[in-house]
């Protein structure tokens, strides 16, 4: 297989039939070795029943569908472990991503030996205020964060190496920072193209303007376990050790004044009425917290296991498919 295209989807029943025939139109040119991944991630509407529909009627294609709605992550996750192709492109299912994009995409990647390749949204036919610019400063905040130098990092549309969507772990939200997760693997030869990107048609988003929120906080995370994700003692310790040392080192000077005034006779209130001694007690007690806390991230790497954390419902393939594995 050469090519693998995978669209999660959630309430896009009236965008299925057109997608599925602009894609079958773009792709088939390019080349007749593909194969279509739909993810119904627990749509409410008649998606899942048009998606039969396409599966019956259409060669090459596959779909899953989630017993509810898991997220865009949990839907790519589940794409990538059933990806055959040589590349895998990733795009959204409202008709806002061109399929007609991703032969340019792939050639790309070849003349430029590429580990992945991200659409950007140069021109977007969204609201300025509420999506255009927020999006912009997103994307600096993690341009600037990452060291990934790309313009558009929640563009759907996206082509990887399928060596690169085995080796990371999509997990949370984290669908925004597939280029950061492959760079934290090695995958460091990322390009950027600029796309097309299409007025809605049918439907409306489905994300407020709460994601810029959850897409800060997701990108914290990340940044925190890219540089200390394999060595939490690292971080916890560091600090840890620092503040039980300022702890420790208050409680000696509290002690030594205390024992000084005594042996020259000087007034002095009792240890514990001096503020110091609970700011220096304190300092040790979340030092040694800390220091736990490192320990036990430490624990829990040896022990952690890549679990599965949604159920598909159903899962259903082309009559013609086929479950080789071809990189030619």
């Amino acid at each position: 297989m050469y090519l693998s295209i995978l669209i999660p989807l959630y309430n896009e029943a009236n965008a299925l039939p057109e997608l599925n025939d602009w894609i079958h139109r773009s792709i088939r040119p390019f080349t007749e070795s593909f194969e279509v991944i739909f993810i119904d991630d627990g749509s409410r509407d008649a998606s899942w029943s048009e998606l039969q529909r396409i599966s019956e009627d259409h060669e090459r294609v596959h779909t899953i569908r989630f017993m509810k709605n898991y997220g865009k992550s949990q839907a790519l996750h589940a794409g990538f472990a059933r990806a055959r192709g040589k590349y895998v492109a990733t795009m959204d299912a409202d008709l806002q991503d061109s399929p007609e994009e991703i032969p340019l995409m792939i050639k790309r990647m070849e003349t430029e030996q590429l580990d992945l390749i991200s659409g950007w949204k140069k021109k977007r036919y969204d609201s300025y205020f509420m999506k255009n610019l927020p999006s912009k400063l997103f994307n600096w905040v993690a341009r600037c964060t990452s060291g990934v130098k790309i313009h558009d990092f929640n563009c759907g549309l996206k082509v990887y190496k399928n060596e690169v969507v085995r080796a990371i772990n999509v997990q949370g939200e984290m669908h925004r920072y597939l280029p950061v997760l492959a760079k934290n693997e090695g995958f460091d030869k990322i390009g950027e193209k600029p796309v097309k990107h299409s007025p809605r048609k049918y439907g409306k988003t489905k994300f407020g303007a709460e994601r810029f929120l959850h897409g800060f906080l997701d990108l914290l995370t990340i940044w925190f376990f890219s540089r200390f994700g394999k060595r939490p003692m690292h971080f916890f310790g560091a600090f840890g050790l620092l503040m039980f040392i300022i702890g420790f080192m208050l409680t000696f000077w509290l002690g030594a004044s205390k024992l000084y005034k005594v042996y020259r006779n000087i007034p002095e209130i009792r240890v514990t009425d001096n503020p110091w001694f609970y700011i220096a007690l304190t300092a040790m007690i979340i030092g040694v917290i800390l220091f736990v806390a490192g320990f036990l991230g430490e624990l829990m790497l040896k022990t952690k296991t890549n679990e599965q954390n949604y159920i598909i419902r159903e899962e259903r393939s082309s009559k013609t498919d086929t479950l080789s594995y071809d990189q030619t």
